[in-house]
C-alpha cells in the first residue's frame, strides 16, 4: 500500500491546528482518526511529515530475479516451477526457493498456457433430458430422418 502524500499529510495536520472536530477532518480527507492522531503525533514531535521508510531489510534476490528471469522463462517454457529454480541456481549461483521464484514470475506476469484454446471442430448433439444412451445409440446422426418412419414407446 502507498503512503499517503505530504501534501495530504500537511492538509489533515492544518485542519487540526485550525480546531476544526475529527470527524469533519475524517470525512472531508477520507483518513481515519488513528491517522489524523499518527499525522499530529509525527509532527508535534519531528516537525516533519514525510512518510516513513518500510520497516524491514530490503529484498535481495527480487530485483535480480526480475531483470534475468524472463530470458529464463522464454528459454524455458516448458518447465516446473522446481526446475527453474535448479535453472537458477545453476546459471546464477544462487539457490532460490520455489516460493521466491513463483512470485517473481507472478510479478513479470508470465503464464504457464501453452496452447491456444480453440472450438472443437465438429458440433456434437448432447442428450436430450430423458433421453437414455440406448436411444442415442440407435439413430447415426442424432437426428430424425425426414422419411424414417416413428415407432410409439
Amino acid at each position: 500500500m502507498k503512503a499517503y502524500s505530504t501534501d495530504l499529510r500537511e492538509r489533515v495536520v492544518r485542519a487540526v491546528k485550525e480546531g476544526r472536530p475529527r470527524e469533519e477532518i475524517m470525512h472531508l480527507f477520507g483518513v481515519s482518526r488513528a491517522t489524523i492522531k499518527r499525522y499530529a503525533k509525527q509532527h508535534r514531535e519531528t516537525g516533519d511529515l514525510a512518510p516513513k521508510s518500510i520497516p524491514g531489510r530490503p529484498a535481495r534476490k527480487g530485483d535480480t530475479l526480475r531483470a534475468d528471469l524472463w530470458g529464463q522463462l522464454e528459454a524455458n517454457r516448458d518447465a516446473t516451477l522446481e526446475e527453474h529454480c535448479h535453472i537458477w541456481e545453476a546459471t546464477h549461483g544462487q539457490r532460490v526457493s520455489a516460493a521466491t521464484m513463483g512470485r517473481a514470475i507472478k510479478s513479470l506476469g508470465w503464464t504457464r498456457k501453452k496452447r491456444r484454446w480453440w472450438p472443437p471442430s465438429v458440433m456434437r448433439r448432447r442428450e436430450q433430458p430423458g433421453e437414455s444412451g440406448s436411444d442415442k445409440n440407435s439413430r447415426k446422426t442424432g437426428f430424425l430422418s425426414m422419411n424414417a418412419e416413428r415407432t410409439s414407446p
